[in-house]
């Protein structure tokens, strides 16, 4: 399967581009794995509502063009589902024995996605009611993704 992370904004800190490194080699081994860091856009502190829709349907249009229509995509946003590591690694399994050759994860801006975006995931998946800073998400959701792998292939790793 190919997995395609595709996320709002570029990792600044080395640390975080360091694990992104490391996660994405590890899987490397396991599938095809891209990611594709769109601009984030510019936004003062303190903005209206109506600006910051603004700045969520900026940033949708740039998610909607990266992400193929042939792709199962998953939205990671605070209202979706919660899945345990086990769960995620089932989920991910059964997609691919149903047929998808193609699953992208979509992280979004700090103001979150657009509803044009929600309206295309195929599933919304929360890792927390918590909100995380989106390079942090990055690391975790690469984790969760080898440790599927992991759970999937009854490799050692994840207890």
């Amino acid at each position: 399967m190919k997995v395609t992370i595709v996320c709002v904004g570029k990792l600044k800190e080395q640390y975080w581009r360091g694990a992104v490194e490391e996660y994405s080699k590890r899987l490397g081994r396991y599938m095809k794995l891209e990611v594709t860091e769109l601009l984030d856009e510019k936004a003062p502190e303190t903005m209206s509502p109506a600006q910051e829709d603004e700045v969520r349907q900026k940033e949708g249009l740039r998610i909607l063009k990266a992400v193929k229509d042939d792709a199962f995509a998953v939205a990671l946003a605070i209202e979706g589902k919660s899945l345990s590591s086990e769960a995620l690694a089932d989920f991910m399994a059964e997609r691919a024995v149903r047929g998808v050759s193609h699953m992208v994860f979509i992280i979004g801006g700090s103001l979150g996605l657009s509803p044009e975006v929600m309206e295309r995931a195929d599933f919304s998946l929360s890792f927390s009611p918590m909100t995380f800073p989106h390079q942090m998400m990055r690391v975790i959701l690469l984790e969760q993704i080898y440790r599927a792998v992991k759970i999937n292939r009854k490799e050692p790793y994840h207890k």
